[in-house]
C-alpha cells in the first residue's frame, strides 16, 4: 500500500495498532513491545508516571518518536478527567488525551454523558481528544460535533479478552461517523483485530491481549500482522458472500 497513513490531529501515523503500558511484569518490556508491534501510539495512565523518579518512570521506556496518548484512567466524572488532562499537558506529555470516565466499578463501562462534557471542554482548549465510549451512535455524533479527533468504542468490557461483542454497533459507527473509529477494549486475539480492520475500523487499541499472553513480544508481532492483513483486506474490497455454491472454475466444456 502506498501512503495509507492514519491522520489524527494532523499527525500522520504509519501504524494502525495502538498499544498500552499496563499489566507487564516489567516495564522494560514496553520498548520491545513497541518495536515488535510497530505501533506509532502508546497510551499511559497519568497516575503511572512518576515524574520525580529517574528509574521508576514508565516514560523512560517509550522512544521519543512514539506518539504519547495519556489517558484519564481513574476519572469518575468530567471534572476529574479535565483536571488529569491539564496536568498531563503541563507535565510535558503533549496535547493528545484519551478520555476515560468510569464510575461503574463492576463492568467498567464508560460514562457517556461525562465523557461528552470533558470532550467539549478539552477540545475547546486545543487538546486532541480521543474519547473511549460504548458504541452509541447518538453519543458518537455529539462527540464529533464537540470536536473529538476520533471515537473509541469498546469491543467488549475492558480487559476481558472476549473479542468484538459489539460488532454490529461498531459497524454503524463506521458507516455513519466521519471521524476515525478506533476499536478499543475487549480485543483478545489477533483475529479479533483483523476482524475489526476488515470492518473498516481506522485502528485498534489493545493492552491486555498482549500483556496477558505467554509470550508478549511474539504476540505484539502477531497483532502487527493481523492489523495490516485486516486493513489490506478492507481496502481490497472483500467479495460478496453467497448461500449457494459458486464454482471457481468452469464445470463443463473441457473434460468429457
Amino acid at each position: 500500500m502506498n501512503n495509507d497513513d492514519l491522520i489524527i490531529g494532523k499527525v500522520p501515523l504509519k501504524s494502525r495498532l495502538f498499544v498500552g503500558t499496563g499489566k507487564y511484569s516489567d516495564d522494560s518490556m514496553i520498548t520491545d513491545i513497541l518495536e515488535q508491534s510497530g505501533s506509532s501510539v502508546i497510551t499511559v495512565a497519568l497516575r503511572r508516571i512518576d515524574f520525580d523518579s529517574e528509574t521508576e518512570n514508565v516514560l523512560n521506556y517509550i522512544p521519543k518518536n512514539i506518539q504519547l496518548l495519556p489517558n484519564t484512567s481513574g476519572a469518575r466524572d468530567a471534572k476529574e478527567a479535565v483536571r488529569i488532562a491539564r496536568i498531563a499537558r503541563a507535565a510535558g506529555c503533549g496535547n493528545w488525551i484519551k478520555i476515560e470516565v468510569i464510575s461503574d466499578q463492576k463492568y467498567l463501562l464508560p460514562d457517556g454523558i461525562e465523557t461528552l462534557k470533558a470532550t467539549q471542554i478539552l477540545a475547546d482548549e486545543g487538546f486532541v481528544v480521543l474519547p473511549y465510549i460504548s458504541p452509541d451512535l447518538m453519543l458518537a455524533k455529539r462527540l464529533e460535533k464537540a470536536g473529538a479527533a476520533a471515537v473509541m468504542p469498546l469491543g467488549a468490557p475492558i480487559g476481558t479478552n472476549r473479542g468484538i461483542k459489539t460488532k454490529e454497533l461498531i459497524k454503524i459507527l463506521i458507516e455513519e461517523i466521519e471521524l476515525p473509529i478506533i476499536v478499543d477494549a475487549g480485543i483478545g486475539k489477533p483475529s479479533d483485530a483483523c476482524q475489526a480492520m476488515e470492518m473498516g475500523a481506522a485502528a485498534c487499541l489493545l493492552n491486555t491481549a498482549i500483556a496477558s499472553s505467554e509470550n508478549p513480544i511474539l504476540m505484539a508481532r502477531a497483532f502487527k500482522h493481523a492489523v495490516i492483513a485486516g486493513r489490506e483486506g478492507y481496502l481490497s474490497g472483500i467479495g460478496p458472500s453467497s448461500i449457494k455454491a459458486n464454482a471457481s472454475s468452469p464445470l463443463t466444456g473441457f473434460l468429457r
